[in-house]
């Protein structure tokens, strides 16, 4: 964020602080409703195994609370779920009620039990007490907050004392060749969205904000300059994904 200007990045755009939720809001609005299509078609399916390898290495268990953070669709709360078990609770919270809707239809269509609630909450000032919850995950949600850095803080103080959060998000790949021909495959994102979606735009400001994100230890120092402790990263295909996980002590 340029506090200078009080301008921020939306994409490659600098825009007003202020108007930057909106335009994201109104990306999300558009692709809500093909969200989890588009997600297969861009990823070839990818996306499924690194979410599951995410809650891998969440180790939540029976019992605990979980917050879904830019939860979306739903996908880490259908995940989440069954773990926690009737004893826990998952929290599903998205900034963007379209999405919500979304993910809440297709939680109640697969016919999951358990104890799933759904909230509007901005991750830059969560609504919750302190020490609410034993982990918080937010995936490829992040780079979309305008203050990540007060996303990150208010993370750390609903977080409960030994519990985690994990920031699954888009990163820099480490060898050469892969970044490179990851460039020249995320260019064909917009064709695909303007195919499938007729919305080209919405994908186009998805690979800006790509390559705008904090590299992976960028995004470490800033977990540890909110306050997590034993910050440290996974990799995934490369480096073109990181799941970043950080701990309240």
């Amino acid at each position: 964020m340029n506090e200078k200007n009080d301008t921020t990045h939306f994409g490659y755009r600098e825009v007003p602080v202020a108007e930057k939720a909106s335009l994201v809001g109104q990306v999300f609005h558009s692709v809500a409703g093909k969200y989890d299509l588009m997600n297969d078609v861009v990823s070839l399916g990818t996306h499924r195994l690194i979410k599951r390898f995410t809650v891998e290495l969440s180790a939540v268990r029976a019992g605990q609370s979980v917050l879904d953070l830019a939860g979306g669709t739903g996908d880490f709360s259908l995940l989440f779920a069954p773990l926690v078990g009737n004893t826990g609770n998952v929290v599903l919270a998205d900034i963007n009620e379209s999405m919500v809707k979304v993910g809440r239809d297709r939680i109640i269509d697969a016919g999951v039990p358990g104890p799933i609630s759904y909230t509007l909450a901005n991750a830059e000032c969560l609504p919750f007490a302190d020490d609410s919850f034993d982990c918080i995950c937010i995936a490829y949600g992040l780079r979309n907050v305008t203050d990540k850095d007060a996303a990150l803080r208010s993370m750390q103080r609903v977080c409960k004392r030994g519990g985690r959060v994990l920031v699954l998000e888009f990163s820099k790949p480490r060898n050469e060749l892969v970044g490179k021909a990851y460039d020249l495959y995320s260019k064909l994102w917009p064709i695909a969205g303007k195919l499938v979606m007729n919305d080209s735009q919405s994908y186009q400001y998805l690979v800006e904000s790509i390559r705008m994100h904090p590299d992976q230890e960028t995004l470490k120092g800033m977990m540890l300059n909110a306050g997590f402790s034993r910050v440290h990263y996974h990799d995934v295909m490369g480096g073109i994904c990181a799941i970043h996980i950080g701990y309240k002590d």
